[in-house]
């Protein structure tokens, strides 16, 4: 039995407890609060709702594992959305091939990797603050989306796109199994990998790593080029599943991927975090949401709690460390 609790430790790390109680906390007082909580219908609802909001949150967590951040992560993602839409339309809208949707999907891959570059080169070699970039990089593409589609939407797409936002295969939402292809890619990137290591390293002491030997600049490149194609896959997905695209879409969800990451465990600053306990943390935030919907709350509500919880996530850990630094040194 204690073999078996060292490997779960081993492989998900103390991060799992926060997310665990909440979880744990969301589903009782919900499931009291209202009957129709603990239903395959809520749990149905969460598995379509949760994908995009998750691969958002997984192109937020690298960043922040290095001690940065990505604030360009949904605009990004619409940037991405908008090139798939372009490529269509401009192939026949709504008569246009598979083919022609594997080229724009690949084309808003490249498009997501070139935002993330261009953040990534400016970060590593003029070491200015990630915030910062990242805020400039979101003001761009937010401008630019919006003088290219005059504001609005653009929508008429195939027939097969539909299914990759609403269909299932063997009754598991598609847009759910690419998620969970896209936790499994990022747990063995980031356990298993050299680029994974020199994450971590660079965000517990950038300096320190540098003088390791470790080429930091290449690393953070990465980090922010790969970021931008989890944005990119993101908005491919959000394309699919509200059948249009507008550069606004999913402003709100940047706020709720910092949430995410932070009741996952991960540290602010950098260094500490693992995928496992983000994703609990953003199936209990999904639920959250589903939960206050049921009985009855405003959508505006649940965006209020989601800061106070943010909030409190912040006290809570501040809280925990203090009491760790006091056993410590009664210790010693």
């Amino acid at each position: 039995m204690t073999a078996l609790v060292d490997r779960v430790r081993a492989a998900f790390g103390p991060e799992m407890a926060g997310p665990s109680l909440a979880f744990a906390a969301v589903v009782l007082v919900f499931g009291i609060a209202s009957p129709q909580f603990l239903s395959a219908a809520t749990f149905g609802s969460v598995a379509f709702q949760l994908p995009e909001l998750g691969l958002l949150t997984l192109a937020m967590l690298l960043p922040i594992l290095t001690g940065g951040l990505n604030l360009a992560i949904t605009f990004t993602a619409n940037i991405a959305g908008l090139t798939v839409a372009w490529v269509l339309k401009a192939n026949g809208g709504v008569d246009a091939g598979i083919g022609i949707f594997v080229v724009g999907c690949l084309l808003a891959l490249l498009v997501g990797a070139a935002s993330g570059v261009v953040m990534g080169l400016v970060i590593a070699y003029t070491r200015a603050h990630p915030i910062l970039v990242s805020l400039s990089m979101m003001i761009f593409l937010r401008g630019l989306g919006e003088f290219l589609t005059r504001g609005g939407d653009i929508s008429g797409f195939p027939a097969f796109v539909g299914p990759i936002g609403h269909g299932s295969i063997a009754g598991i939402p598609v847009p759910l199994i690419v998620f969970i292809v896209c936790v499994l890619a990022w747990h063995v990137l980031l356990g298993r990998t050299k680029l994974g290591f020199n994450t971590y390293m660079i965000g517990s002491n950038l300096e320190a790593t540098r003088y390791s030997g470790i080429n930091t600049r290449k690393a953070i490149v990465l980090v922010y080029t790969l970021s931008g194609i989890m944005c990119a896959i993101a908005g491919i997905i959000m394309l699919a599943r509200f059948n249009s695209v507008r550069i606004g879409h999913g402003e709100s969800y940047l706020l709720i991927t910092v949430l995410a990451c932070f009741l996952g465990g991960v540290n602010p600053f950098g260094g500490f975090g693992r995928v496992i306990p983000v994703f609990v943390a953003l199936v209990v935030l999904q639920l959250l949401s589903s939960g206050l919907n049921l009985i009855g709350a405003n959508q505006h509500l649940a965006t209020a709690v989601w800061g106070i919880l943010l909030v409190t996530v912040m006290i809570l850990r501040w809280v925990a460390s203090k009491i760790k630094i006091s056993i410590v040194r009664r210790g010693s």
